[in-house]
Order: structure tokens, then sequence, then C-alpha cells
């Protein structure tokens, strides 16, 4: 039964955050009057396929992926490839800005998915938590070292706070329980230097902080809701980039990484907690599908992005073949990233 949970949950965030990724390429190209040959959910075989208004539309096999086949996107125009009732341009004949625009909309998806599913969440609290502090617990360290009753949390660390996940997620980055503050008191901004909280050793030898306050709740008037759910997907935004920053740096390392099937596993998980869980981390996904995919890498849609604004200072694309070649070797690179996270999630499972 927990198999059929995790399959059904699995196909349902990878498709729509697919789905939402995809449309984007192929609603902006229809737009901009690109010739799409064919718009597909899945890889390999197709399980279904009809045309309709001069495009192919596609069901196939394996839910790994999908893809908008733009006619010309690989710098040769096939006329044998196009459907019935085409009568679109070629990628390549469309201005620089319009292809640009349609190379971004996919990863432009991805964060209008991420804010539905926050906005549905968002709408099914009880209450919107605030980041004015209501009450301290008796003794609590940070108020006794600068937190007061009525401030409003601006910053922690100098990092702004969007929401109040925000904090925790600071806090949680830093060390010996100590971290500064701005925040907001009788109307006038204040800077908290080195506020301390109370700490404690746990058996397994980590140190659990302790918050030692609580904040108030907000009515859920939709303009609260609106703004909650926009602040929400910069913090989960913020959650990505200060990842990526953290595998640069050195912080986490290459052995962290999680592959598909990590992300199976905890869409599995969540999915055991309910449907607020699985929403969640499918907000988490699909912003996070967002961001990698603007990356300045070959074979993503940042890659390509860079080559067409190359192309614009040039007044010429690149040859054929050098772009061939980089996107060959950005997509090896890739999928031998890809195979080593997935080894790494494997062994983690067994």
């Amino acid at each position: 039964m927990h198999f059929l949970i995790t399959l059904v949950a699995s196909v349902f965030v990878f498709g729509l955050a697919l789905l939402f990724h995809e449309a984007g390429h192929f609603a902006t190209a229809k737009k901009c009057g690109i010739q799409v040959n064919e718009f597909s959910i899945g890889m390999g075989p197709a399980l279904f396929s009809r045309v309709h208004g001069g495009t192919q539309y596609s069901l196939r096999l394996l839910p790994i992926g999908g893809y908008v086949s733009m006619e010309g996107e690989d710098g040769e125009v096939d006329p044998d490839e196009r459907p019935e009732g085409a009568s679109g341009l070629p990628f390549g004949k469309v201005s620089i800005p319009r292809r640009v625009l349609v190379v971004a909309a996919g990863a432009l998806m991805n964060f209008v998915l991420g804010f539905l599913v926050l906005l549905i969440l968002i709408c099914n609290q009880d209450q919107i938590v605030s980041r004015k502090i209501y009450s301290f617990s008796d003794g609590a360290m940070c108020h006794a070292t600068g937190l007061e009753v009525g401030d409003e949390i601006l910053a922690v660390n100098g990092r702004r706070c969007f929401v109040a996940n925000d904090i925790v997620y600071e806090l949680a980055r830093t060390e010996n329980g100590r971290a500064d503050f701005t925040v907001r008191r009788d109307g006038a901004t204040v800077q908290l230097q080195d506020v301390q909280f109370d700490t404690q050793q746990q058996e397994d030898g980590t140190t659990r902080m302790s918050l030692g306050f609580v904040v108030y709740g907000l009515k859920k008037t939709p303009l609260n809701v609106l703004k909650e759910t926009g602040c929400s997907v910069l913090y989960y935004g913020r959650i990505v980039v200060r990842s990526l920053q953290d595998l640069a740096t050195g912080r986490v390392g290459i052995n962290d990484l999680s592959g598909p099937v990590g992300i199976i596993s905890a869409i599995g998980e969540a999915a055991g907690y309910g449907w607020r869980d699985v929403l969640s981390l499918m907000a988490l996904l699909t912003v996070n599908l967002g961001i990698l995919n603007l990356l300045p890498l070959p074979a993503l849609d940042g890659g390509r992005i860079v080559l067409l604004l190359l192309e614009g200072v040039r007044g010429k694309p690149l040859p054929a073949k050098v772009e061939q070649w980089i996107n060959v070797c950005g997509m090896a690179l890739l999928l031998a990233l890809m195979m080593f996270v997935t080894m790494q999630d494997v062994g983690r499972l067994l």
C-alpha cells in the first residue's frame, strides 16, 4: 500500500512540475509564432499521440521528463518533420529577445506552480504566522540578551526574513546559539548584536537550540494570504540558492546530493504524513527545478540563454558544430552527475 501511495504521489508531483515547465515553453513559443512540432510529456515510446493545430501532442511511457520540439531549434529545418497543418516560423527566424523569453518560460512557469501550491497550503492554514514576538518562555536567554516583546524580526545575521520560517532557517545555520538581529521596535529599526539562545546537548552529540519565544498570528485576509504566498516562494528560492552556495564553498559535499530516487523516497515519506507535506515538498521541488534550469550551464535552459545572448553580442550564432559539442558535453556531464547521485540514493536505501 505504501508503494502504491508513493507511486501515485511521485507521478503527481513530477508530472505536474514537468507539465507546467514544458507548457511554459510551448505556450510562449506559440505566442511568439514559432512552429512547435511536438509537445510531449514523458520520454520513450509513445502511449498516445495526436496532431492538432499543426502540433503533435504525445504522452510517453517513461515519466522522467518531457520536451517541446520546436522547428529549427538545433539549427536544422527538416520539412518532413513538420506535422500536418504546421504554419509557424523556425526557432532561429524569430528575434533573440523572443527566443530568450521562450527558453526562460519553462522555469518561470515552475515559479508560478510553486506560487499556486503554496497558495493552496496557506489558504488551508488556520492563520498566518507573523515575525512579531508575542511572548517569551520563562528565563529565555534571547530575551535577556536583547529581544523584546513586540519586536518584528526583519533580518537574522544580515539576511532579510520574508516569512517566519526564514528566522528558523537562519538560526539553524548559526554557531554556538548566537545571532545578530535587525528588528522593528516602536517604529524604529534597531540592530541587536550577539543575541544568545538556550542550547542543549543531545545524546547523539548534536546541539539543540531552543527558540524561546512565540510570535503573533495574522488574520487571513486576501492581501495577507497573497503576500505570505509570494514571500514563501522567496523563502524556498533562498533555500535552493543557499544550498548551491554551500555546495560551491564546500560546506556541503557532493555526497549529500540526492537524485530522482532520493526525491521519490522523500515524496513517499511526505505522503505518509499527509497531503500538506506532499504539497510543501512539491513547492520546494518545483522552485528548485526553476532555479536549476536557469543556471548558466550547458544543456540547461540557462546555458541556452547564454548562447542566445552571445549570439546577440556577436551578431551571429556560434557555428552549429561548436554549439552542438557544447550541448553534448553539458548533457554528458549532467547524465554522469545524475548516475552518481542515483547510485548514492540506492546505496542509502539499501
